[in-house]
């Protein structure tokens, strides 16, 4: 089996996924039982200047930097649960130490296995207002809509106050309820959860729409490559390339 390392930036969303990968080998593998893991978290105080500042190469640095440490580890490949991330690791510059999957691209391909039309977008300003989920959906034939600007705005602070300092409170699940609605009466025929902290504050069952979890479609896409059931990725970093 794929020794898999996760390459952390928000620690919730990295939590859930590493726990969520665990789970995958309990329920194929059995009891105690998953393929080998390694998870490298740099805080992510670290990045948030440049976050603020637009300076995604600056970003890209600090991610390269714990990929670094994944690849001495012993990973054979990576998975980072964090979409926005992926605005600094698809930029041009050095490859990666190790190859990964795009998270955007297992969402993506989910989608459109799953016949969606119309998905809406939920995740940070940074996510909803950049090409990532724009690109790798349309790439499908797929609609990326997101929330109009103020519901976008309440999204994103929601994400920074609370979800990726662990707090998940019952007035922001209501205010996230609210924008699914408000995008399932657009014509959405799914949510993308594409902050990886949203599926700890909204289960399936409180949602309005189906839901596309991108912390655990990932998670479960990497169990399926450290088993084997998927070809070992390439992508290094930069644009993704087809999947």
């Amino acid at each position: 089996m794929r020794h898999l390392g996760i390459l952390a930036h928000s620690t919730e969303g990295a939590a859930l996924c590493f726990r969520a990968f665990c789970q995958e080998g309990f329920a194929e593998l059995g009891p105690y039982d998953h393929p080998d893991v390694t998870l490298d978290c740099i805080s992510m105080a670290r990045s948030m200047p440049a976050w603020e500042a637009g300076d995604h190469h600056a970003i890209r640095g600090v991610l390269l930097e714990s990929a670094a440490r994944l690849a001495r580890a012993g990973a054979d490949f990576f998975v980072c649960p964090d979409n926005t991330a992926h605005l600094a690791l698809g930029l041009p510059g050095a490859e990666l130490p190790l190859p990964g999957l795009h998270i955007a691209e297992v969402v993506a391909e989910r989608a459109a296995r799953e016949g969606h039309r119309r998905v809406g977008v939920l995740g940070t300003a940074y996510t909803m207002d950049g090409p990532l989920y724009r690109d790798a959906l349309g790439a499908r034939g797929i609609t990326a809509d997101v929330p109009d600007e103020r519901d976008r705005r309440t999204v994103h602070e929601i994400i920074f106050a609370e979800l990726v300092n662990g707090v998940f409170s019952g007035p922001a699940r209501q205010e996230y309820v609210r924008v699914i609605e408000r995008l399932a009466a657009r014509g959405c025929d799914a949510a993308a959860l594409v902050c990886t902290e949203i599926p700890l504050l909204v289960p399936p069952e409180a949602a309005p729409l189906p839901t596309l979890d991108s912390t655990r479609l990932l998670a479960r896409a990497a169990f399926e490559t450290a088993v084997g059931r998927r070809p070992a990725p390439v992508w290094r970093g930069g644009p993704p390339g087809p999947f």
